[in-house]
């Protein structure tokens, strides 16, 4: 028996919930290790000691992010089976290898990073920090991992499907000789230098704001939002990349994009508006310009929604929400990073005005919401297909009827969760700085130093 509707809509907000609390500590997982990495790299060349003091204390800080990260990333992992079990029945040898790679790296990450926060002073400075290298590495080949699964999903290949079997799998083929998992991986690994570049800097650019703003304050600041303002235009030249294989692999999902209704040469681009009856009303048509930015030329023609029936299309006008809110945020961040960058060199100190820092602080809430709005416009604009063209969603969804319950129960857990991780880094942002010398001159001779 197929499961109704009813539970689809269950499995998904239940994802969904998962993946909206899992995927910002992804990006620390990311991005925040090296950032340690180079504070105490710092220590290492310079013997600054305010670098020392950073990092230590950041450590504390990527030891409690990393234990929220095992929780929800446990978590997800049990809803891949209990919510789409024909998915993981049919496909667990494609994607199998890519999960067992993952598991690998994270107990690495585990010991390594344990060894890292309570070998401060045990271990030489420089076997200290080499402790940290597999603490990156481990990092970043787990959730590259679970990004090939997922450019998978969207442009599945490596395999066969004979009498409803999946055979001659080629997992390797399939996860990593996939086109579509390259834009993807670059994608959100500058995405996790975005996210937790700018989330990082907020509460120093708060504390300016403040009046705090000794060395260490500082070189809090400059360290993730150099990351940060280095990244964020360079996302931009990505999302091009992205854009244009999208209009290739999936162009279903860039008519939904776009709320292009009829499949058009010189198609123009709509910024705003809303779709419905095939077209899109109060939005500012841009000529030709869809066209330009899919394939480089505006002449050329975009595949609209006619070109499958509705049942196969997904919700436009979620898409492309979600869609110009993650471009909007880009454009701000990119923007802001550009000045950041633009002031720094100028002046070799960091900007001084107030305006800056209030638009610092407010870059961490809008990366995050840009973040969950540029995985919703890939998963989202994906449906109604959970392999891409190959399986539906509603075919791969449980027939459990316990799914309402499960989720009540997993928001009181997130709740708690973050409740406490919220706690416990208010506890260590509030922890006294050791007895330093650590000077009030407001200049800083390069972004990412004292």
């Amino acid at each position: 028996m197929i499961p109704g509707p009813e539970y689809l809509d269950q499995a998904r907000q239940l994802q969904a919930l998962s993946f909206t609390v899992h995927i910002p500590l992804v990006c620390f997982g990311i991005a925040f290790p090296a950032m340690v990495l180079w504070a105490e790299w710092r220590y290492l060349r310079t013997g600054d000691a305010v670098c020392r003091v950073l990092a230590r204390r950041w450590t504390k800080v990527m030891v409690a992010l990393f234990a929220a990260g095992v929780v929800t990333g446990t978590v997800l992992s049990f809803e891949m089976g209990l919510l789409w079990p024909s998915f993981t029945a049919t496909f667990g040898s494609v994607f199998g290898l890519a999960f067992a790679i993952e598991g690998f790296s994270f107990f690495v990450e585990a010991i390594f990073l344990g060894i890292y926060a309570y070998g401060w002073d045990r271990l030489s400075p420089r076997l200290h920090f080499a402790s940290g290298i597999p603490v990156v590495l481990s990092g970043l080949t787990g959730s590259f991992m679970v990004i090939a699964v997922n450019g998978w999903l969207n442009h599945p290949q490596g395999f066969r499907i004979e009498n409803g079997r999946v055979v001659d799998v080629q997992p390797l083929t399939a996860l990593f000789g996939n086109s579509y998992f390259w834009h993807e991986f670059v994608h959100m690994y500058l995405a996790g230098y975005l996210v937790a570049g700018f989330a990082v800097a907020a509460p120093y650019a708060f504390a300016r704001l403040r009046g705090r703003w000794d060395r260490y304050h500082r070189t809090a600041f400059a360290i993730p939002f150099t990351a940060a303002a280095v990244t964020a235009p360079l996302q931009v030249l990505v999302g091009d990349w992205v854009a244009r294989d999208v209009a290739v692999q999936q162009p279903v999902k860039l008519a939904a994009i776009e709320g292009l209704g009829t499949t058009t040469a010189g198609a123009p681009e709509h910024l705003l508006g809303y779709y419905t009856d095939g077209h899109v009303i109060w939005g500012i048509e841009i000529p030709r310009l869809l066209s330009l930015l899919a394939f480089h030329d505006p002449g050329a023609t975009v595949t609209g929604l006619d070109s499958v029936p509705l049942s196969d299309q997904p919700p436009v006008n979620v898409v492309r929400y979600a869609f110009q809110t993650m471009v909007g945020g880009g454009t701000l961040r990119a923007l802001l990073g550009v000045v950041f960058l633009v002031l720094v060199r100028r002046s070799r100190r960091l900007p001084e005005t107030r305006w800056f820092y209030r638009a610092a602080v407010v870059s961490a809430p809008v990366a995050y919401v840009a973040l969950i709005a540029g995985w919703v416009t890939t998963e989202v604009g994906r449906q109604p297909w959970v392999v891409y063209g190959v399986m539906r969603t509603e075919d791969a969804v449980t027939g459990a009827t316990t799914v309402p319950f499960g989720y009540g129960a997993l928001a009181a857990v997130y709740a708690l969760l973050i409740a406490g991780l919220i706690w416990v880094l208010r506890v260590l942002a509030r922890a006294p700085l050791p007895a330093l010398s650590i000077p009030d001159a407001p200049s800083v001779r390069q972004p990412g130093g004292a």
